[in-house]
């Protein structure tokens, strides 16, 4: 697998944008083909449910195809689309009406996004690996008590990467308010993590 294949994908992206604004249905499905991945694992972390995962995504991009054409700035795709995303999300919530959870992995993600708790590189015998993956199922557990805002913050910003000006872009919040609930949020979790003993180290330090 070549590592610099996805960066070269993604300097395509605005041509495929205004080809596909421009009604090109060939670069319409190169876009999907692109994006797909990305905003399902967005969702997927987002419910914890192949189901809705998939629903949402499915969704986003019916929505993309839809209006693709009232979109003026190829720039602000990537925002846009996620936008569309949330939205989903969040319209998948209120129709299911069903608790939702959240899981946070402990190692990184194929795309090398941070994750909460740091990612050691030497081989792990079975009990550490069963410990880590108790630890997975700990941290979806806290996560729960956090509110919506928040966790949506920490999903793009320690597993999509996104910067802080493309977090408020997609959430229509401000960049701070973007910080500060990333910052809340981290912060609840450790303390709930502390009290059940667990320690975990926080990696996002952009602030």
């Amino acid at each position: 697998m070549n590592p610099g294949r996805p960066q070269r994908a993604m300097m395509h992206t605005d041509t495929l944008i205004t080809r596909a604004c421009k009604g090109d249905e060939h670069a319409q499905g190169q876009l999907v083909q692109l994006w797909y991945k990305r905003i399902y694992n967005y969702c997927y972390k987002f419910f914890m449910d192949h189901d809705m995962a998939t629903e949402a995504t499915q969704k986003t991009f019916i929505s993309m195809y839809r209006n693709l054409g009232s979109l003026k700035d190829t720039g602000s795709f990537k925002s846009w689309l996620y936008t569309i995303a949330v939205n989903q999300c969040r319209e998948e919530i209120r129709k299911h009406k069903k608790q939702i959870s959240v899981s946070l992995n402990t190692s990184r993600d194929e795309d090398g996004s941070s994750c909460l708790v740091s990612n050691k590189k030497s081989p792990e015998n079975p009990e550490q690996q069963f410990a880590r993956q108790e630890l997975a199922e700990i941290l979806q557990q806290c996560l729960k008590e956090l509110s919506d805002e928040q966790r949506e913050v920490i999903i793009m910003k320690e597993y999509e990467g996104l910067k802080f000006r493309e977090i408020g872009e997609i959430l229509n919040i401000s960049e701070n308010t973007a910080k500060s609930r990333l910052y809340y949020g981290l912060n609840t979790l450790k303390h709930i993590l502390e009290r059940k003993k667990i320690t975990l180290e926080i990696l996002s330090h952009e602030y």
